[in-house]
């Protein structure tokens, strides 16, 4: 009896970070458009049905019964420091999960307007500019290329930052507790 021997392909050897594909949510705020890696979102959904919650800092819109659970709705814009968004027939929520600890946290994340979701090679992300950028340079993950033109990939952990939002809205209620 013979046996089968079957002979493995020959190993290329490439660097595989510069050919790992990763896929982006693309969204507009304003007039920019931003990415999100679509490993940390969950979903999106219409905007509505927002319960304000007082003393919380500006960017904190309110929260929503997502299926039975409290979420957070952050307003992006304002996060950045710019004027809060209008709301618009196109308004959305994204809900994404936020590392914290070691446990995640949903967070609904209110955008102007969701484009595509976009493929982008680790080849054609460029690092994030040192200055510039009109958002906190560790906001920013890196510069993703598309068809010529740059987009701005966020650092989910950064920009939804759970410890900091938290100190934030804990020095707002502080600030109320002064002036009284």
């Amino acid at each position: 009896m013979s046996e089968l021997i079957v002979a493995e392909p020959p190993k290329i050897q490439q660097h595989e970070s510069l050919n790992t594909v990763q896929q982006y949510l693309t969204f507009v705020l304003g007039r920019e458009i931003f990415a999100l890696n679509i490993l940390n979102i969950k979903e999106i959904i219409e905007y509505g049905q927002l319960t304000e919650v007082p003393k919380m800092p500006a960017f904190i819109r309110g929260v929503i019964n997502l299926r039975g659970a409290v979420v957070p709705v952050i307003d992006m814009a304002a996060r950045f420091g710019k004027p809060s968004a209008d709301i618009t027939r196109k308004t959305c929520i994204v809900i994404i999960e936020v590392a914290h600890a070691e446990a995640t946290q949903v967070v609904g994340v209110m955008v102007d307007a969701v484009n595509e979701v976009v493929d982008i090679e680790a080849g054609n992300i460029e690092p994030a500019p040192s200055f510039g950028a009109n958002i906190r340079a560790d906001f920013i993950e890196g510069m993703g290329k598309i068809d010529g033109k740059f987009v701005i990939i966020l650092n989910v952990n950064s920009v939804l930052s759970v410890d900091e939002i938290a100190t934030l809205a804990g020095s707002n209620v502080s600030e109320s507790h002064r002036a009284l």
